[in-house]
């Protein structure tokens, strides 16, 4: 499972037309945000707390597929999940992003909201057959199921965005997520 997977169940066209940016703009700005998503979800699956609390969310996105339309996507949902993932960062994280040269003109506000419930589905998705097909049994905290899932997402970004997703990811997180 890759970034690329994320890609697959967003209606990248009709991303396109709500933020009123072309096709490729749309696609780079799902890339970078489905990224920060990640990121986000894997600094907090790294305390057992934070762990808890995803596998916890996560099972009320198990079953979720990708969408046709953003309109079949539950926003008020996303923005709570952005909320969660980001944290008090929230507002420093989408400023960040909106500054962006790669995206400008996306809107990270309403962009986040609309990617987030894909990506908790495709996670909980994921871990759900991971764990069937480990046996049976909960996922793993931390190093197991749920983080190598996740890192599985991250690690999995595609090579010929000339390095993209993990600059971007450099310039926006850099240190957001560290900080206490």
């Amino acid at each position: 499972m890759a970034l690329d997977d994320i890609l697959k169940q967003v209606p990248i066209d009709d991303v396109a037309a709500k933020l009123g940016v072309s096709h490729d703009e749309a696609k780079a700005a799902v890339e970078q945000g489905g990224a920060v998503l990640l990121s986000g979800l894997a600094k907090n699956a790294s305390t057992s707390e934070g762990s808890s609390a995803i596998e916890n969310a996560l099972k009320r996105h198990e079953g979720t597929t990708g969408a046709k339309k953003v309109d079949d996507i539950d926003q008020n949902d996303g923005g709570k999940i952005v909320s969660h993932i980001l944290g008090a960062d929230e507002k420093k994280v989408t400023t960040k992003l909106n500054e962006s040269k790669e995206t400008a003109g996306i809107d990270f506000g309403k962009l986040l909201p609309i990617l987030a419930p894909i990506v908790m589905g495709l996670i909980a998705n994921a871990t759900k057959s991971k764990d069937t097909t480990a046996g049976g049994g909960q996922a793993q905290s931390g190093g197991g199921g749920l983080g190598d899932v996740i890192g599985g997402l991250l690690g999995g970004g595609d090579s010929k965005s000339g390095g993209g997703v993990g600059d971007l990811l450099g310039g926006v997180l850099g240190g957001l997520f560290g900080k206490k």
